[in-house]
């Protein structure tokens, strides 16, 4: 009688409830950090866009597990860089958050319909956009806070910069350089430092024999907040690495690591990647392209079939077909159809992985169609233009490259310090096996 009466009181409590509720499963927590959590959902969103990310090269990722403790340790650091912007006085206002939603639906050319829709399709709803974006913005005003506070970048350090950079001593180099950091408190024991000095080795070990590929050890053992994207720290011109290791990166091919080598944080392996001229000889220029595009938005088409209209309206213009017209009619981009697709002038460094593709077009050549996000486009260069940077320019670009450096090596130790001083207990299964079977 007892288990009959039990049944009808969970029946009757389940009628009250919305159908949608009582299906869903209980959210659980993956982490507490100090007074606050990290729900198992959130761990699972931000994994999912990080595969996302990596579509189509999937193998650079490391195994499940461990990729769930990278991701769930870089939540970790953002909720305890967010709750110490709250505990500094630095508010964002929702105002703020919903100007950063308009500009970035303008910037892609949504209309805050087309980018609910499009956050839906990446699994994501507007309420979990809002709180991204205000964490970013907490996040970005700590650092600058505190680059305010203890980053200083005198004259005689610009003054060394430029006259290294027209040609001194390395002709104005850039390098493209990735790294993996194995961390050190400050203040590290012996016993602490021999434990680093033997997992950097180890890992260094790992690739040298080819078991693992830098970016591969990078995203499984790197310390550093740039771990998932392979520990790449992009170009960087001479003014913007350590002086304690330029002069051995400059020794260096591409491929070749640097290392380990033991630094503020703790001890790295430098990568370099690439190496580039920022100017041979003579004062800095910018170059400039005037740019055309038909952009055509995926919204839930095939982007087989978007890619074929792009080719045919491509071989209209080709044949004689004028691209303003055609981009007039066809383009889905609110910001430049009008205009004829025109974009106008574009600096090189904006264009990001696209740079290399417009810089070795002709004036009048159409791009093949690309993918951007939100849908796929064709290119069309216009014209290309240098022009020469002045003295105050070079100086101002110097400083903020010596200043960002400085940044980021004290504000990677400010995370340190932050995260060693934390409670953090880690209640997600699969990091927690993860942590059992590398322990």
């Amino acid at each position: 009688m007892m288990k009959l009466r039990a049944s009808l009181l969970a029946a009757a409590l389940a009628a009250l409830l919305p159908a949608s509720l009582a299906a869903q499963p209980i959210d659980r927590i993956a982490a507490v950090v100090n007074e606050d959590i990290i729900l198992q959902s959130e761990l699972d969103r931000a994994i999912a866009n990080i595969t996302a990310q990596y579509a189509g090269s999937s193998t650079q990722l490391p195994p499940a597990d461990v990729l769930a403790r990278q991701v769930l340790e870089r939540l970790v650091l953002t909720r305890l860089q967010v709750n110490r912007a709250r505990e500094s006085g630095i508010v964002v206002s929702d105002q703020e958050v919903a100007q950063a939603i308009a500009g970035i639906a303008q910037q892609n050319g949504f209309s805050p319909e087309q980018l609910q829709a499009q956050l839906a399709r990446d699994g994501m709803t507007m309420d979990d956009f809002r709180r991204s974006l205000h964490d970013e913005i907490a996040v970005q005003r700590l650092r600058q806070s505190f680059a305010q506070g203890r980053i200083h970048v005198s004259e005689a350090e610009v003054n060394a910069a430029l006259a290294q950079a027209r040609g001194g001593m390395g002709g104005g180099m850039q390098y493209h350089l990735a790294h993996i950091l194995v961390a050190l408190p400050e203040g590290a024991t012996p016993e602490q430092i021999a434990t680093g000095q033997q997992k950097i080795d180890g890992i260094k070990s790992l690739i040298d024999r080819g078991e693992m590929d830098f970016a591969a050890a990078a995203v499984r053992y790197s310390d550093s907040p740039n771990a998932l994207e392979g520990g790449d720290l992009g170009w960087r011109p001479e003014s913007e690495i350590p002086p304690a290791f330029v002069n051995e990166i400059k020794t260096l091919q591409p491929g070749q690591i640097l290392g380990p080598i033991r630094g503020s944080s703790g001890f790295q392996l430098v990568r370099l990647v690439q190496t580039r001229s920022a100017a041979e000889s003579g004062p800095l220029m910018l170059t400039q392209y005037q740019l055309r595009h038909i952009l055509i938005r995926s919204e839930g088409a095939d982007d087989a079939a978007i890619r074929a209209r792009l080719e045919t309206l491509r071989a209209r213009a080709n044949g004689g077909a004028d691209f303003a017209k055609l981009a007039r009619e066809h383009s889905q981009d609110p910001g430049s159809r009008d205009n004829g697709g025109d974009i106008g002038w574009v600096d090189a460094e904006a264009l990001g992985p696209v740079a290399a593709t417009v810089a070795a077009m002709r004036d009048g050549q159409i791009s093949a169609p690309m993918q951007v996000p939100g849908g796929w486009h064709i290119v069309q260069r216009v014209a290309e233009r240098r022009s020469e940077v002045s003295d105050d320019q070079q100086r101002a670009v110097i400083r903020e490259n010596i200043g960002r450096r400085k940044l980021e090596d004290e504000y990677n130790r400010f995370l340190q310090e932050m995260r060693g001083d934390a409670y953090v207990d880690v209640r997600s299964e699969s990091v927690i096996s993860t942590s059992r079977n590398e322990g």
